[in-house]
């Protein structure tokens, strides 16, 4: 008990002090964790040979941080992906395992080690690469996307390698006289429990090992949809609030346990039953109560990584460590790069995606301690090969850093970037977020309603992401961009851009597409209202009109008005002259000048004598009672004042 809460205590006061200094000085908690690791294990050796055992538990990290992000995809954003999954995914995987084949075969090493070493080093590290992403909110641009759809192929490849890798064994290849040393006894008792599940499927012939998987599949499916949904409603239905925490995890360990037990990846399992899950109403709750456990669990994994650095292995050979991790992650570098192209994957999104796949994964540590156990590979190379792996992962963090200097500094325009791929659909779209859409999204975000928000200015969605607000990149007139928001499920549509051209047109487009939907628009001037009128929008907001009343009311309230009066005088006037703007609408003509429409200038002029009457015979009518006011309740705040007027914040009356 002591020894266990000593080193408790060691793990989590070093992820404690490395992690929060990692961060302020901009490196990623990441880092940060992989530092305390490297503290507390090679240089403190205050952490020892369980640090082994503790990683095979600390990997569920990752199949909790699959699972939640399955919870982010409905099951039609993952069919969108499929060209990625198998050309993008599929291309690196086949394509990194041969250079790195012919790399280690020109090196002198038989073709089925070179092999198994490219089948090892086609992975790259789903915890550090999605970890980052999430971080610093680029998995919704095109290259994290790109990034994404790669890692998940990945794992998938894992399955077959698994499958794949006892073909290449060379026997008696770990011991002189064939048997088995202690490396790979070790190895074995550290995977007993895996291989205890997986013998259920070990006597069954290949269509049943099919038959039986797929079935498991379909059970996880099922189970999904159809049984988490009663039990989650009957915890709730009881309050028992703790309840919720041991079902989501029971939920999630027993989907990776019946993974096992068929021979599937569990990450991948967890992946699958969060798409699932996607569309349930306790989705959010899902999501609170694993996030802590996923957080804390890939922290450790992390640390593991970092306190398993052998820097005795590194320091016997130094130059040829360093040379071959260098060596493999510039031909994956290359490789990346090059899929870019193809995929026309461009500017930073191609930047990002071959920067942050570079590195080898942490499925690298499975298939290095099954290829020894396998009689694949020789143990003294297993443990260079751990070593590569680790010393990559270590350098993901900088590769990240590097990224964000190179980013910031290219000389890049938004028309040269492609729009992100969209696959966040919420009933409020945003089209347009400076700084009139910004607050807009703020209090419409603030008030517990979800927003998708988008623009065309690279600079701005980069901000947006910076104070981890989620947003696209893209132009919102652009039909498909639209469409892809969800503007067919859609409440409201907000259009919200500087570019009053563009505003007309996105109002006329979403009208025609979708007659029902609640159209918000920011209008430049007076003109520009009247065309958004006749292009159809709900609501309609001038830029000055709200601050202009403001001020004037401050002006009244300087000439002697009380604050009630001049509340009166200004909620009267936002009434009158919004009805008197769409009336206005009716004569005008876009087609004729406005000095040459008499009928327009006619009416302007009977609506102002109509409105000068208004305010004047409610300044000399006898006073209300100020707890009964005729517009709103009087405000007591000069400040906060135009806040509380109901008009002025909607912006506008129904059209």
């Amino acid at each position: 008990m002591e020894s266990f809460l000593f080193q408790a205590t060691i793990y989590l006061l070093a992820a404690c002090v490395a992690v929060p200094l990692a961060v302020r000085l901009g490196l990623g908690s990441v880092l940060g964790y992989l530092t305390a690791g490297i503290i507390i294990g090679p240089i403190g050796g205050l952490v020892g040979s369980e640090t082994v055992d503790l990683q095979h538990f600390a990997e569920f990290g990752v199949v909790m941080m699959l699972f939640l992000i399955g919870l982010e995809l409905e099951p039609r954003s993952l069919w969108d992906m499929r060209h990625r999954l198998l050309g993008l995914g599929g291309l690196q995987v086949v394509v990194t395992t041969g250079l790195i084949y012919a790399a280690a075969s020109a090196l002198g090493q038989p073709w089925t080690i070179s092999l198994a070493i490219g089948l090892i080093f086609a992975l790259s590290s789903t915890a550090i690469v999605l970890q980052t992403l999430n971080e610093k909110n680029l998995i919704q641009t095109g290259g994290g996307r790109s990034a994404f759809s790669v890692l998940l192929t990945q794992d998938i490849a894992v399955i077959p390698m698994l499958a794949f890798l006892p073909l290449l064994a060379i026997p008696g290849l770990n011991n002189r006289d064939g048997g088995l040393d202690d490396t790979k006894t070790h190895t074995e008792d550290a995977h007993h429990a895996p291989d205890a599940l997986s013998s259920l499927i070990g006597d069954l012939p290949g269509w049943g090992v099919t038959l039986v998987t797929l079935a498991a599949i379909v059970v996880i499916v099922l189970g999904g949809h159809y049984l988490t949904r009663p039990i989650f409603r009957y915890i709730h239905w009881a309050r028992l609030r703790e309840m919720y925490t041991a079902v989501s995890l029971l939920f999630v360990v027993g989907v990776a346990v019946l993974m096992l037990m068929v021979g599937v990846s569990p990450a991948l399992g967890t992946f699958l039953a969060g798409v699932v899950l996607a569309n349930s109403e306790f989705r959010h709750e899902l999501e609170a109560d694993i996030e802590p456990f996923k957080g804390l669990l890939l922290g450790l994994f992390f640390i593991t990584v970092g306190a398993g650095i052998n820097f005795g292995t590194l320091f016997g050979d130094p130059v040829t460590i360093v040379g071959l991790t260098i060596g493999m992650m510039a031909i994956k570098a290359v490789i990346l790069f090059t899929l870019a192209l193809i995929f026309k994957i461009r500017g930073r999104d191609r930047m990002l995606f071959t920067l942050s796949l570079a590195q080898a994964g942490e499925f690298g540590f499975v298939l290095i301690s099954f290829a020894s156990q396998q009689s694949v590979l020789p143990n003294a190379m297993s443990e260079t090969l751990l070593l590569v792996i680790a010393l990559s992962m270590l350098l993901t963090p900088l590769l990240f850093i590097a990224y964000d200097a190179l980013s910031s500094r290219m000389a890049e325009s938004s028309a040269g970037q492609p729009a992100d791929e969209i696959d966040d659909q919420q009933p409020i779209i945003i089209a347009g977020v400076g700084r009139f859409g910004q607050v807009v999204n703020r209090l419409v975000k603030n008030s517990g309603f979800q927003t998708t928000v988008l623009d065309h200015d690279l600079s701005t969605i980069e901000l947006m992401r910076k104070f981890g607000f989620k947003s696209f990149f893209g132009d919102p007139t652009r039909p498909e961009l639209l469409h892809a928001a969800g503007l067919e499920k859609a409440k409201v549509l907000v259009a919200a851009m500087d570019d009053k051209d563009a505003v007309t047109r996105l109002v006329k487009y979403a009208r025609q597409e979708r007659p029902d939907i609640t159209i918000v628009a920011r209008a430049r001037d007076r003109v520009h209202t009247f065309e958004l009128y006749q292009a159809g929008a709900d609501f309609i907001t001038r830029e000055m009109f709200d601050s202009s009343l403001r001020a004037g009311r401050y002006v009244l309230e300087a000439m002697g008005l009380t604050e009630y009066e001049a509340h009166e005088q200004e909620v009267m006037f936002f009434k009158i002259d919004r009805a008197a703007m769409r009336d206005l609408a009716e004569v005008w003509n876009p087609k004729v000048p406005v000095l040459e429409n008499d009928a327009f200038i006619e009416r302007s002029k009977e609506l102002n004598r109509e409105l000068e009457t208004a305010l004047v015979s409610a300044l000399t009518a006898p006073p209300k009672n100020p707890a009964e006011p005729s517009g709103a309740e009087p405000d007591t705040d000069k400040d906060t004042a135009p806040e509380k007027d109901a008009p002025p914040q909607t912006g506008g009356s129904r059209a």
